[in-house]
């Protein structure tokens, strides 16, 4: 079984893997620029509620709001 999240959701030093990204035109261009596109592996590097969530997605560390990074769902069990 899949197991789908939003991103905000996933526990700090988890991976995972994007599936799909929600939002306005603006903000899923601006999270696929940074890297956030299906198939990609992600990590929480630290997620204290209710500031930003620090994670890595290509070997680029990157802070997001919790309100973007709720809508990045990725899969926990990487079958996409």
């Amino acid at each position: 079984m899949v197991y789908k999240i939003p991103l905000a959701m996933l526990p700090e030093n988890k991976e995972a893997v994007v599936v799909e990204v929600n939002g306005g035109m603006g903000l899923t261009r601006r999270l696929s620029e940074m890297g956030f596109t299906y198939g990609a592996k992600v990590r929480v590097l630290h997620s204290t509620p209710p500031g930003p969530i620090l994670v890595i997605v290509r070997g680029s560390r990157i802070a997001l709001g919790r309100g973007a990074a709720m809508k990045i769902i990725v899969s926990l069990e990487g079958n996409v």
